[in-house]
C-alpha cells in the first residue's frame, strides 16, 4: 500500500494520458489472464511518453512494455512498476503511393486493411493475426508464408534516454520470431513499412481465403496466446503435440485445444498458473515421445502470485 501510494503522487495529474492504478492486466491480454500492473499507463504522444521516463528514470522504476496482449501470459502476480501500453498511440497513413506508415499501437489487421484499400499488397499474410504493429516488430510476427521482415522499411524508436532513433531494416536484426528489441530496451514508435501495387479483388480474395483458412482451423472461439511454440527444426510443434496425444488434456480451467494441437485455450476461468503448468507439461511429453525440445513462442511477464 506504501509503494501504492508513493505510485499515485508520482503519476496523478501528470501529463501522461490514461493513468490507471492496480489495473487487471487480464483486461488487456488475449488469454484473459494475469494479475494487477502497480501502475498502467496509455499515452497518446511521444512528449507524454518521454515525460512518463523521466519520472521512471529518476525514481528507479521498473518498467514493462506491452502491446495488445496477444502473444503474452502474465503471471497471476502481476506486473510490478509502470506498465507501458501505447494502445492509444495508433495513427495509420499513406505516407508515399506505396509506403504505409503505421505506429506502434496500431492492430496489424487495421494495417493490413489499410493496404487493401490503398490497392497494395504485401501484407495479406497479416489480415487476422491479433496484436499491434510493436508487438508485430517484437515478435518479427508472420503466417501463411509471410513475416513482418518482408515488407518492412524502417522503425522509429525511442530510447530510454529520451533520444529518437531511426533504424532501418538491416538494424532491425529481423530472424525468426526475434529482432533488435528483444536486446535493446527501445520504445517503438512508428514502422514504416515499404508494398508494392497490386489488385484490390486478388488481394481481398487473399486475405479471404487466409482469414477462412485460419477460423477453420484455430480455436478463435476461446481465449488463447496464439501459437505457444516456435516450429523446431524439422518438425511442426502442433503435430508433435497431437502424436503425443495431448489435445484435450487440462490442467485447472487451461486446455490443449481440441481444434489446433499448438494452441492452448482458456475455457474455464484458467489461471496463469494454470497455464503455464500445461506448457511445461507438454514440453516434458514431447521430450520423452520424440526427445525433440518445444521452445515457447509466447511472452511471459509478471511475478508468482
Amino acid at each position: 500500500m506504501i509503494i501504492l501510494h508513493t505510485y499515485r503522487k508520482l503519476f496523478e495529474n501528470k501529463a501522461l494520458g490514461m493513468v490507471q492504478f492496480s489495473e487487471p492486466l487480464k483486461n488487456h491480454t488475449y488469454t484473459k489472464l494475469g494479475g494487477a500492473a502497480d501502475v498502467f499507463v496509455r499515452p497518446y504522444t511521444v512528449d507524454e511518453i518521454r515525460t512518463l521516463i523521466e519520472i521512471i528514470r529518476a525514481n528507479k522504476i521498473p518498467l514493462t512494455i506491452l502491446g495488445y496482449g496477444s502473444n503474452v501470459i502474465v503471471r497471476d502476480g502481476g506486473i510490478r512498476g509502470v506498465t507501458l501500453s501505447l494502445a492509444h498511440f495508433n495513427e495509420i497513413k499513406l505516407a508515399d503511393d506505396d509506403v504505409i506508415t503505421a505506429q506502434s499501437g496500431a492492430a496489424l489487421i487495421e494495417v493490413s486493411n489499410t493496404a487493401l484499400h490503398h490497392e497494395l499488397t504485401g501484407l495479406e499474410f497479416a489480415c487476422g493475426i491479433p496484436g499491434s504493429i510493436g508487438g508485430a516488430l517484437y515478435m518479427n510476427a508472420g503466417a501463411y508464408g509471410g513475416q513482418i521482415a518482408d515488407v518492412i522499411e524502417s522503425v522509429t524508436a525511442l530510447t530510454q534516454t529520451g533520444d529518437i532513433l531511426e533504424l532501418d531494416k538491416e538494424q532491425l536484426q529481423l530472424g525468426y520470431r526475434s529482432s533488435i528489441f528483444m536486446k535493446e530496451d527501445y520504445i517503438i514508435l512508428e514502422a514504416r513499412f515499404r508494398l508494392s501495387r497490386g489488385d484490390v479483388r486478388e488481394i481481398k480474395s487473399k486475405m479471404e481465403e487466409l482469414t477462412l483458412a485460419r477460423s477453420s482451423k484455430q480455436p478463435l472461439e476461446y481465449p488463447s496466446c496464439g501459437s505457444v511454440f516456435k516450429r523446431p527444426p524439422g518438425y511442426f510443434a502442433g503435430k508433435l503435440i497431437q502424436d503425443s496425444q495431448l489435445q484435450g488434456v487440462r490442467i485447472g480451467g487451461a486446455e490443449v485445444s481440441r481444434k489446433h494441437a499448438g494452441f492452448i485455450v482458456n475455457i474455464d476461468n484458467a489461471t496463469s498458473t494454470d497455464y503455464l503448468a500445461l506448457i511445461e507439461l507438454v514440453r516434458q511429453t514431447v521430450k520423452e515421445k520424440f526427445d525433440v525440445s518445444l521452445e515457447t513462442e509466447v511472452i511471459v511477464l509478471g511475478e508468482e502470485n
